[in-house]
């Protein structure tokens, strides 16, 4: 992971870093999948945020609608409703945010290599649009996709509260979707097949670069997580 991530200048002591996103839905396991990524030396995995990033990528599809308001010089003109959006420069944009996210929600640590946070609420139209735009900010990120038995998630938490077997059905669709389009980008796991084998995680080791630790990977899953 390291070798495929970019300079992020002044974002982590000691050198650059990585990103990765966990992908999934609610009750999915992904409480214990990020336990297992951060069991790797190096890497930091925080929890949800609610989903702070989107109001982020709001923000800056608000700019890209503002400096398609009227042609470049127009904008440049001070009797223009829309005074200086033409110059707004959005990839000084694209770097202070990715500053403003790894210094409030990540915290990377010393000796930290990787950073990321597993998220639940995925089920957006424009998730394809909204990751586009991670990808900008945090140059060479990798998204895990996760997911789970339906049957089990639905009679989980909330999900059994109402018939929601349609919503998580389009819900996983999404993220099915999104992974085919970000290609070496993106990688699959299934909470099922990991609890029965946690070998079947040495595919996931290798796409990341990481050397498959087994009796570490068994001591995360024998520790109770939220799933």
């Amino acid at each position: 992971m390291a070798r495929e991530s970019r300079p992020v200048p002044g974002d982590a002591p000691g050198g650059d870093l990585g990103f990765v996103f966990i992908v999934t839905y609610g009750r999915s396991g992904s409480t214990l999948l990020s336990g297992i990524l951060n069991s790797i030396p190096g890497y930091l995995i925080r929890g949800e945020n609610n989903d702070a990033l989107y109001h982020l990528f709001q923000y800056h599809q608000t700019l890209i609608t503002l400096r398609g308001r009227a042609k470049p010089d127009l904008l440049r003109q001070k009797t223009h409703p829309f005074y200086g959006a033409a110059d707004i420069p959005l990839k000084v944009a694209h770097r202070r945010t990715r500053r403003l996210v790894v210094d409030t929600l990540l915290r990377p640590k010393p000796g930290t290599r990787v950073v990321g946070y597993k998220e639940i609420r995925w089920y957006r139209p424009d998730i394809a649009d909204y990751v586009a735009w991670m990808r900008e900010v945090f140059p060479g990120a990798r998204f895990v996709i996760n997911t789970r038995n339906h049957e089990d998630v639905l009679k989980s938490g909330w999900w059994a509260n109402g018939d929601h077997a349609e919503g998580l059905a389009k819900a996983e669709e999404r993220m099915l979707d999104l992974a085919s389009s970000l290609g070496s980008a993106a990688y699959r796991v299934h909470y099922d097949d990991y609890v029965a084998d946690p070998t079947v995680l040495r595919g996931l080791y290798d796409w990341l670069g990481e050397e498959f630790d087994e009796p570490t990977v068994r001591q995360v899953l024998a520790k109770k997580h939220s799933v």
